[in-house]
């Protein structure tokens, strides 16, 4: 057995309930997973999180304040305000995205064409974490633990579209070889990494 298989084993029950969970938001919820991705890069998860908890608690969806106090001792946080504001913007042409076309790749391509802050990465986990399935989130530590299993012989110097869709196809066989679904192993990546199961 790899030994991928038997944590996976130890943690498939907390990691499936955390995947399932991602297909049952309200609206509201879809509106916060889409700023909280927008904050994610170069922070840590939990804190761009508590944030994100800030901004709803104070109705940032519904009101038209300045959301820079709020985030200012995040890394970028001068470029982060302005996704932030830019993407209440253009949210309603998500939502129709969203509404239009079911296709994962589709949508991915069209966020990181259309939203101010959004790579390829960060379309991949706003999609993963509404639901979505099948598409890879290839952060450092995502990319680290590829490399130690041997999927790909080094980081990346950079990640354009092409190398992002390339390493892509190489994790998906990866998880295919050890049947572990990629969204699954990308959680149990993250959870050896940081101690939990998180998003």
């Amino acid at each position: 057995m790899h030994p991928l298989q038997q944590a996976y084993s130890a943690k498939k029950q907390v990691i499936t309930d955390r995947l399932t969970s991602f297909s049952r938001l309200s609206s509201d919820d879809l509106f916060y997973e889409f700023c909280f991705c927008l904050l994610t890069p170069q922070s840590k998860g939990k804190f761009c999180w508590e944030k994100v908890q800030k901004l709803r608690s104070l109705h940032f969806k519904e009101s038209s304040f300045n959301p820079h106090r709020y985030i200012k001792d995040m890394r970028f946080h001068h470029h982060k305000n302005k996704y932030l504001l830019a993407g209440k913007q253009i949210y309603p042409q998500v939502l129709e995205q969203l509404s239009l076309c079911q296709d994962s790749s589709t949508l991915r391509a069209w966020l990181a064409k259309n939203v101010d802050g959004y790579g390829y990465k960060e379309s991949s986990h706003f999609l993963r974490n509404i639901g979505h399935t099948n598409l890879a989130i290839l952060d450092r530590h995502i990319l680290k633990n590829l490399v130690h299993h041997k999927v790909i012989p080094e980081l990346p110097k950079t990640l354009t579209p092409k190398t992002y869709l390339a390493i892509e196809q190489r994790f998906q066989r990866f998880a295919q070889k050890i049947n572990i679904p990629m969204d699954a192993l990308d959680l149990l990546f993250w959870s050896t990494e940081t101690g939990e199961v998180f998003k």
